[in-house]
């Protein structure tokens, strides 16, 4: 039989390094499991553009101001709005999980607008700088781009520089910074509403010269038939385009992260391409025309025309009861309707518009566009009509008051019944020219984001820079409604002297 030795008994150092080979084992599956969390910590503290603006609670939809009539950067397209900037915002929108709501609005508004809470963030090539940088909330750049001087085709003055702008005219965007550029060389700027009105001064010598974004007057150069002018040098500025939003939204981590996600995945180099590296064709001036015809029937129609009709409405009202007091004899209501009239007649509307829709709402006090265009319109036919109704009145001889009075008539019942029927013969012509010149200032609410008869024009004409079919048509359609006007207020006039003595 074998001897088996015996196995001698472990001693204290054996048994502790069993024991703790037995806790490594046990630890293993725990540490397989701490390690991808641990990998992952990084991507965790990394929030998503999506999850940054459930964070900063950006608002659904996010309300977005662009002028809708900058080729080929903001575009309105019948209901529709494309562009540069139009496409970079909806891709930020997508990635923060909101929709956008695009509201059009004319760049040297744009700003008040954005202060009175009219829309969220402006997307119209705001371009950075400190001054701004202090004043709203700007996001990361987007895109970045160069200024260019551009000067006609002919180039009377010989401009080939910068330095050359010293003591010309340039034309230019007072509220934009190609005009600081400008002004830096020594240009004399001379103020425009937009590039557009900037090329068309410049083309027929009302100016020498303008500075204003390469991209922007490349695509004018392209899409113009004959764009009569070119480009004879470059800034050595470079210009940031960004996003804006009220000092203190909270909104730009949360867009800056959204950039940052297109910048990584190319969407914003391919949007670049659509819009910069393909050729582009402009229809015909009919087609234009043809595609545009009932779009601005339809605004003249559903805006324009009721627009005028409730206010001249409104305005009557308030014009009797002004006219009313101007010829009380009692001392207060005679000077609240002088201080009114006096403030209305000598206040231009434009400004008037401004103060209700922009400055209003400093004071807590807000209203929609179409609303705030009814209260600025009737108060300024208000104060107008007033007059002409009080020379109506006055212009009745004093003899009828007097015959009124001895059959026991009141004051008021004469008014009524005897001097006002007389009296609105003597003022259907001058308030038949107050509903006139009111159908034609109904296109000054675009600056308030009424989208008229006229801004229709401008967002049909911008993409193809053919200005003058559009607003030939629109004056057309102005014309014919101030035709009709004039065909009624004949009609009134006849029926109303029936029976005056000739």
């Amino acid at each position: 039989m074998p001897v088996t030795t015996p196995r001698p008994a472990p001693g204290p150092l054996a048994a502790r390094l069993r024991v703790l080979a037995a806790l490594l084992l046990a630890l293993l599956p725990a540490l397989a499991l701490a390690a991808p969390a641990g990998a992952q910590t990084d991507a965790e503290q990394r929030p998503t553009a999506r999850q940054m603006a459930q964070q900063a609670e950006i608002p659904d939809p996010l309300r977005v101001g662009t002028e809708g009539v900058y080729a080929p950067f903001s575009i309105k397209s019948g209901d529709e709005f494309t562009g540069f900037d139009v496409e970079v915002m909806d891709a930020v929108a997508e990635r923060l999980g909101v929709e956008v709501e695009y509201v059009p609005t004319k760049w040297d508004s744009m700003f008040a607008a954005l202060e009175s809470d009219r829309f969220d963030v402006v997307a119209n090539q705001v371009t950075y700088n400190e001054e701004r940088a202090q004043l709203y909330d700007l996001s990361e750049p987007y895109v970045e781009t160069a200024g260019v001087l551009v000067v006609a085709e002919d180039n009377p003055k010989g401009i080939e520089s910068l330095e050359d702008l010293r003591d010309e005219r340039s034309a230019q965007n007072v509220t934009s910074s190609w005009a600081e550029v400008a002004e830096e060389y020594g240009a004399k700027v001379v103020g425009v509403e937009g590039m557009t009105e900037a090329m068309a001064s410049l083309r027929e010598g009302r100016v020498d010269a303008l500075v204003n974004d390469k991209l922007a007057v490349r695509n004018y150069i392209a899409t113009n038939p004959d764009p009569g002018v070119k480009i004879v040098a470059e800034t050595d500025e470079k210009s940031e385009s960004v996003f804006a939003a009220k000092k203190g939204s909270g909104y730009m981590p949360a867009i800056d992260k959204a950039l940052a996600e297109m910048e990584q995945d190319g969407t914003t180099q391919r949007i670049y391409d659509t819009y910069f590296s393909a050729e582009n064709t402009a229809p015909s001036w009919w087609e234009l025309v043809q595609e545009n015809a009932w779009p601005m029937l339809k605004a003249a129609v559903t805006v324009n025309i009721p627009l005028a009709a409730l206010s001249f409405a409104l305005g009557l009202v308030l014009a009797l009861v002004a006219a009313v007091g101007r010829m009380s004899t009692a001392a207060v209501p005679r000077a609240i309707a002088r201080v009114y009239i006096s403030a209305i007649r000598g206040t231009p509307l434009l400004v008037q518009l401004f103060i209700i829709f922009y400055a209003m709402p400093q004071l807590g006090i807000r209203f929609d566009p179409f609303p705030a265009a009814v209260i600025a319109l009737s108060l300024n036919v208000g104060g107008y009509a007033a007059e002409v109704i009080r020379s109506a009145v006055e212009s009745i001889p004093r003899g009828q008051w007097e015959a009124a009075r001895t059959i026991g008539m009141s004051r008021a019942t004469t008014m009524r019944r005897i001097i006002l029927p007389q009296a609105a013969r003597t003022a259907v012509p001058p308030l038949s020219n107050t509903l006139v010149s009111l159908i034609k200032d109904t296109s000054l609410t675009s600056v308030i984001l009424v989208t008229d008869l006229f801004r229709v024009a401008q967002f049909a004409a911008a993409p193809t820079y053919q200005f003058l079919p559009m607003y030939t048509m629109a004056a057309l359609y102005f014309w014919v409604i101030c035709l009709v006007v004039s065909f009624f207020q004949d009609r009134a006039e006849e029926r109303l002297s029936r029976y005056v003595a000739r």
